[in-house]
Order: C-alpha cells, then sequence, then structure tokens
C-alpha cells in the first residue's frame, strides 16, 4: 500500500516495530522517486504514537491519510483460548488502532482525510479454530462504522477493509501462536477458508481507489459478501456455509 500511495504522488511516513524493515520500505520508495520516511514505533505505547505523529507533521506539514494495518492472528479453540489471550490480542489489534486515531484524528479532520481501517473477512463473520481472532476484527468493524458516523458531517472519510488470505509468497510474517493445537487444515491462511490468494498489489489498488471514491467498506472477494448478508438473516444458513467453507 505505500508503494501505491506513493505512486500517486502521496509523501510517506512508514511505520513499523523493526527498524530495520522500516528503513529498507522507505529506501525503496526514496530510490523509485518517491518520497518516505522510516519511524520505529510500538503503537501499544502513548509516547510512541504521539512522537509518531509529531515527527510527520513536522516534515510534512500535514496529515491526509491514515493507515491502519498493524495486526496479528492466532489459532486456537475457544475453550484453550484464556481472557489474557483475548486482552493481548485486543491490545494490539483493537487498542492501539484506537491510539493512533486518536493521535492522527485532528490532522485528519482539518484536511477532510482519510483512515483506512484494516479488518479481515473475520471482522465480518467467525470461523472455528482461530481463537480471540475474529472479537477483536468484530470489534474494528464496529469502531469504524461508529467513527464513520459521528464524523461525517466533518468530512472524515473512514474506509473498513475487510480482506481474505492475502499472498505472501507461501511465507508468513511471524509464526501463528496457538497453531500446534488446531486442525492442521486451520494452520492456513485465514483459518483454512477455501478462498483463492488475493494479489497484495491489486489489494492495494482497489483501497486507493474506495479512498478516491470515498466507500465506506473494500470486502475482497466480492462474492464473500453474500455470505454476511445471509448471516444477518438467517444465521443457521450462514453457519453451515462457513462450516463448508473453512
Amino acid at each position: 500500500m505505500a508503494d501505491r500511495f506513493a505512486s500517486v504522488g502521496a509523501r510517506l511516513a512508514i511505520v513499523g516495530i523493526e527498524p530495520e524493515g522500516v528503513k529498507k520500505a522507505a529506501d525503496e520508495i526514496n530510490e523509485s522517486g518517491g518520497e518516505a520516511i522510516g519511524l520505529t514505533a510500538d503503537i501499544t505505547k502513548d509516547e510512541d504514537v504521539q512522537a509518531m505523529i509529531d515527527t510527520t507533521i513536522e516534515r510534512f506539514g500535514r496529515l491526509d491519510v491514515l493507515v491502519n494495518n498493524a495486526g496479528r492472528s492466532m489459532r486456537g479453540a475457544l475453550k484453550d483460548t484464556t481472557p489474557e489471550q483475548f486482552r493481548d490480542l485486543m491490545e494490539l489489534n483493537l487498542i492501539a488502532l484506537v491510539r493512533v486515531t486518536l493521535a492522527a484524528l485532528p490532522h485528519l479532520l482539518k484536511q477532510r482525510g482519510h483512515i483506512v481501517n484494516m479488518g479481515s473477512l473475520a471482522a465480518k463473520t467467525a470461523s472455528r479454530w482461530v481463537g480471540a481472532y475474529p472479537a477483536t476484527k468484530h470489534a474494528v468493524a464496529a469502531y469504524s462504522q461508529q467513527l464513520r458516523l459521528e464524523h461525517k458531517d466533518d468530512g472524515l472519510h473512514v474506509l473498513l477493509v475487510c480482506p481474505g488470505p492475502v499472498a505472501r509468497n507461501g511465507k508468513r510474517l511471524y509464526r501463528l501462536e496457538g497453531e500446534e493445537n488446531v486442525p492442521e487444515q486451520a494452520r492456513g491462511p485465514a483459518g483454512g477458508a477455501k478462498l483463492p490468494k488475493i494479489n497484495p498489489d491489486q489489494l492495494a489498488r482497489s483501497v486507493l481507489q474506495a479512498c478516491q471514491n470515498r466507500r465506506e467498506e473494500l470486502i475482497v472477494p466480492r462474492h464473500t459478501r453474500l455470505l454476511f448478508v445471509l448471516s444477518q438473516i438467517w444465521p443457521r444458513l450462514g453457519d453451515w456455509l462457513v462450516l463448508r467453507n473453512t
């Protein structure tokens, strides 16, 4: 997504917890003619988040788009998932997102800008063996809607992105906690959902276009929206479809 936004002239602050990663990403964009800075921050800490926003404003003078893309998944049966695991996952997937959003919000309101919250298909429906993950992503969906409703008249655009499994050349960025305790099929992307892998560049193109059109939600693949509608109208049918397709 950093590459895609840079391609249309955005100046970027790329934030991550690993210095080498953000430096490499920023260097690649700068070498290709874009403009980016790499910032190291732990977004579960207030002081890191405030420093991140302050540095961005100091460098660029404004903030037009915030992409909340940090998150983590896990695996596990609910009967084995502890309250502590729920708390830890919620701290990153929701609370940190809220922390960054609140720090950026005054600047985004000034520009009538955009907030992109990365949800998941799990923000719309739960499936088996994925522990606390769906609960945290459902929370992101609710937060995004409420934020959109409260700031509609302020010109703020809030986009919830709910993608299925994104292709990563067959490699995970990190080991999944609890994957040794679930069926082998559930260890795969999206908990073993029977879905084609999403091309990350195509997803980024769709996110950029959704921002340009100020859409409320982006669900990929599109046909899964039918499942979400049916699940609301007829939960038993929704559960049956989830069981068949995960």
